[in-house]
């Protein structure tokens, strides 16, 4: 298991064990994260599982790919360090990944 943070917009944080091969919008919906809408179940349809990575784990998560660029000009907020959390997925070298959830999905 790798150990995932996510932040709530209210600051509430939850460390979940992930497991590897899932993607953190897996994890959030698994654990009822608020904020974390994931309408499009995970299909890179739709901008509603927006995060922001923590500073410290940019490098290790890496940038979006095109297709998810696109999907981020619809979120609401966007800034350097956003990805939507369906498309990171859980590996070990993620072990203690921090992302945050914004304020609201676009």
């Amino acid at each position: 298991m790798t150990q995932l943070t996510i932040v709530a917009f209210d600051g509430t944080r939850f460390d979940i064990d992930a497991e590897q091969g899932s993607t953190v919008m897996e994890n959030a919906v698994r654990h009822s994260v608020p904020g974390i809408d994931a309408e499009c179940g995970g299909a890179c349809a739709c901008a509603t599982c927006h995060v922001y990575v923590d500073e410290a784990w940019m490098t290790a998560v890496g940038g979006p790919a095109p297709m998810e660029e696109d999907m981020l000009d619809f979120a609401v907020d966007v800034r350097p360090n956003s990805r939507l959390s369906c498309q990171i997925k859980i590996t070990a070298e993620l072990d203690g990944l921090v992302v945050s959830v914004p304020e609201r999905q676009g």
